[in-house]
């Protein structure tokens, strides 16, 4: 009874049970059969591997993989450290770029000489030489002085052959190891820049390549060809290596008048490559230019498709040579992109938006679409002499400079476009730019509407006047990245601080954060104080110290932090002049000094100091941020709680533009401004007192001025004191921060009215 009743309730999952055994010993057998099998298949009868052996890897005993093979399998390197060494720092590189051992992609190397220096090279340097990345001059004998703007390398002897071992020996040393590909050319020689770097870009760095215009040895063999130096060459990376330790048995075993010849036999002697002008499906086209060539009449294809050209005999012709290239390069330009926009056309069709979703301009982003009143993009009113919207502040100013230019320009632009659509049946000519309008949208480029008043003319001569508006955008090119010079977070700062009597009560706020953020963290910075006295406070400092406190804090700080020193400096001035106090300052410190010049109602903290180092470079570039300045909590709070800066950063406050007291610079470029500064007041120190240190860098100094808001740079409400002795502008600017520090518009609109509703009641 109890067997039937277990067979009756495992009755319903006996199938089940049945074809998972079924199915687990069918693996089984299948697994055995397959490792079998394989072995079988992967030996050959000697034991050598068969026609799968490919698929696996033959190992060596300890594990690494075989020798014969590309391919290795990845290992996992475990970190050790000996505990026995003392612990070291890593200094990692700047970019991940030098880290993983990339190079640059193209040096560019010009050979030239004494005569032509000032001719051909200039011209060379004019128009090409700022589309490459690294372009060097290469001479025997240099002039007595070198043209602006050309970095010229001189060996002290003019044979050619001598000039191209140097050479190739200096770019060896100084360049071989940081660049893929290198162009020689000569200064006679006009380079398409832009096509040679494309050609590159298009070129595999894994072979020897010698690529140019091959021409045959006089009496030498067919197949063994040089690369005509006339017409330029490239080299690759791995061939220079390769070709520098022969350099030397080429200098003395191969005799050659033409330099290009020596290093053609050098290159096929001794590593057996020659020239080629076709390599990897692409083609180094050149042109053999002819006496008293016309280069704005040339239409021929192969004129057309040259990398190069040459003989260039006079400057003249390299202008217009390059005047002629860049006009067919604008003319593909033009073309592609019309025949993207017709491709453009042709696709909206297919999308799920339609010919509904087609944007003006065809390839150009769509306006930006704003999700609030307060991210509309205004718009700047203009005519051809005002502009109605002016940097400054005022309703209207004089349209000039580069405004002036963009309005001349845009309205040529409007007039072309409309005569190259409408021509022959009717032509326009300006009469009068009645209505102007242009803003920047940052997702596609400034845009303009213009309502002209044009005068239109007839095939037959009618004219007749009429109003038009046109819509123009100018889109944004190409993002390039500026080159700028290296700089490092590990530089020291120095903080300069200037105390007035009014500054002594927020002293304290101003160590504390200092020793927080600096001090406790390490950071690698300083601090120097400058106490300003009042003569009638200097005649009666041995009696009473207006800064006995502050000195007092400082004392206490050094005891708190054995191997900080704060060193003081004491003024006595009645106009504190901030030229007049960096001058003190300036001269008791090196000239690499790296100063930020603070005020005491300054938050010090570390992610701020690494901006400054990183914004300050010397001999190029000062750095005067724009710190937030934190609302009158009296208005702004009216007797709630205050919000926490955690949550509601930068929030109840604005950005100081009216304020320019903080500033990064190194001493060298101060001092070097300060100079021309005096040479230009002479003896007239009166006028130090109406500048800042902003003033000497913006008229004296010639290096960028970065300023920009700094979110790191946070300021307590204060009420500052405004020195009337000061020049009117700077009073004004003091006046006018303190306004606009009170509180916001919504925020004094409640003050008035809440104080409406008291006085009423």
């Amino acid at each position: 009874m109890r067997l039937a009743a277990l067979l009756a309730a495992l009755r319903p999952v006996l199938p089940l049970v049945l074809g998972l055994s079924l199915g687990c010993s069918l693996s089984l057998l299948r697994a055995s059969w397959s490792q079998s099998g394989g072995e079988d298949q992967c030996l050959g009868a000697a034991g050598r591997p068969g026609p799968l052996a490919g698929r696996a890897r033959p190992e060596a005993a300890d594990g690494r993989p075989g020798l014969g093979h590309e391919d290795f399998r990845p290992r996992i390197v475990p970190y050790y450290r000996d505990p026995n060494k003392p612990y070291k720092k890593v200094l990692r590189t700047r970019y991940i770029q030098t880290e993983l051992g990339f190079h640059e992609r193209l040096f560019v190397a010009v050979l030239t000489s004494k005569a032509t220096l000032n001719t051909l090279a200039v011209a060379v340097n004019k128009t090409v030489a700022h589309h490459f990345p690294r372009l060097l001059y290469f001479t025997g004998l240099r002039s007595a002085k070198v043209p602006h703007g050309m970095m010229l390398v001189a060996h002290g002897d003019e044979r050619p052959i001598w000039l191209m071992y140097e050479t190739m020996h200096y770019i060896h040393q100084h360049f071989g190891s940081d660049y893929d590909w290198f162009y020689i050319m000569q200064d006679d020689t006009y380079a398409q820049a832009e096509q040679v770097k494309a050609l590159v870009m298009h070129l595999s760095i894994n072979q020897d390549v010698y690529l140019g215009r091959a021409e045959e040895f006089i009496g030498g063999d067919e197949q063994a060809r040089y690369c005509h130096g006339g017409f330029g060459y490239l080299i690759s990376r791995s061939l220079l290596l390769k070709l520098h330790p022969h350099l030397d048995s080429c200098r003395n075993e191969i005799l050659s008048v033409r330099p290009d010849e020596w290093l053609g036999r050098c290159i096929i002697d001794f590593l057996g490559i020659a020239c080629v002008s076709q390599l990897q499906g692409q083609h180094y086209h050149t042109y053999e230019l002819a006496k008293n060539t016309e280069p704005e009449k040339e239409e021929e294809e192969e004129f057309q498709a040259a990398l190069a050209v040459h003989p260039v005999s006079d400057m003249t012709l390299m202008y217009r040579l390059h005047k002629r290239f860049s006009r067919i390069q604008l003319d593909r330009a033009y073309q592609e992109i019309q025949d993207l926009q017709m491709q453009i056309r042709n696709l909206t069709s297919l999308t799920p938006a339609g010919e509904a979703g087609l944007t003006w301009p065809v390839g150009i982003n769509a306006p930006f679409l704003p999700k609030s009143r307060f991210e509309v993009i205004s718009w700047d009113y203009f005519t051809e002499q005002h502009l109605f919207s002016c940097p400054d502040g005022s309703p209207k100013c004089e349209l000039s400079g580069a405004s002036k230019a963009d309005v001349s320009e845009i309205i040529e632009s409007a007039l072309e476009q409309l005569n190259s659509r409408y021509q022959p049946l009717l032509r326009f000519s300006k009469r009068q730019l009645l209505n102007g309008y242009r803003r920047f949208d940052p997702t596609r480029g400034m845009e303009y509407t213009l309502d002209l008043l044009l005068e239109a003319v007839t095939q037959k001569g009618h004219a007749h006047v009429l109003a038009k508006r046109v819509s123009l955008v100018r889109p944004l090119s190409k993002v390039e990245i500026i080159p700028m010079p290296y700089v490092t977070e590990a530089t020291r700062v120095q903080l300069v601080l200037p105390l007035t009597v009014q500054d002594v009560d927020f002293v304290a706020n101003f160590l504390d954060m200092f020793a927080m953020n600096t001090l406790d963290t390490h950071d690698n910075a300083l601090l120097t104080l400058l106490f300003i006295y009042h003569p009638y406070d200097a005649q009666r400092v041995s009696q009473v110290d207006v800064f006995a406190g502050v000195k007092a804090m400082v004392g206490e700080l050094e005891k708190r932090y054995a191997e900080v020193k704060i060193p003081w400096i004491s003024v006595k001035t009645e106009v504190p002049s901030q030229v007049k106090l960096m001058d003190i300052v300036s001269k008791k410190h090196p000239v690499d000094t790296l100063f930020f010049l603070a005020s005491v109602w300054t938050e010090i903290n570390m992610e701020f100091l690494n901006r400054c180092r990183m914004n300050t470079i010397s001999n190029w570039q000062v750095f005067f941020p724009v710190h937030f300045q934190e609302f009158n909590p009296a208005l702004v709070y009216r007797g709630e709680q205050t919000a926490s800066s955690s949550t509601d950063f930068l929030r109840d406050g604005h950005f100081d533009r009216y304020s320019f007291a903080e500033a990064c610079f190194y001493n060298s470029d101060y001092m070097t401004a300060r100079t021309k500064l005096a040479a230009d007041i002479l003896d007239r120190d009166e006028v130090l007192e109406s500048m800042e240190v902003f003033d000497v860098f913006l008229h004296y100094s010639g290096l960028h001025l970065f300023r920009a808001v700094e979110p790191g740079l946070v300021q307590k409400y204060a009420l500052r004191s405004c020195n009337p002795r000061l020049s009117e502008e700077l009073y004004h600017r003091c006046v006018l921060s303190n306004l606009e520090g009170l509180a916001s518009r919504s925020h004094l609109a409640m003050a008035l009215f809440e104080q409406e509703q008291a006085n009423s009641t």
